[in-house]
């Protein structure tokens, strides 16, 4: 069993590297996304969940999904999944 809080997989979502080690009903593949401004990573879609980490300018974030204000995925630099405010992240330039 993989830890949601490490590797991102929901009931109904899965980050596609995880294919081949967890079943999902959806698979996404992570869009790179960097930080504009500072922001929470919460465990929640709550905004009055205790963050799990500070996402500070110019951190990675891999967008899985985006729904309603929030944005949920992977901070690489953190190795945790959660979610941010979508409006903090832009799309990363291409290498």
């Amino acid at each position: 069993m993989l830890d949601p809080s490490t590797h991102a997989v929901r009931g109904d979502l899965a980050d596609v590297r995880l294919a081949s080690l967890v079943f999902a009903p959806h698979y996404a593949a992570p869009l790179q996304c960097v930080a504009t401004r500072a922001v929470p990573l919460q465990s929640t879609r709550d905004s009055a969940s205790a963050p799990l980490a500070a996402i500070a300018v110019g951190d990675r974030f891999e967008v899985l999904e985006l729904a309603g204000g929030n944005a949920w995925g992977v901070a690489p630099d953190h190795g945790l999944v959660g979610y941010v405010d979508r409006t903090a992240l832009d799309v990363a330039a291409a290498a």
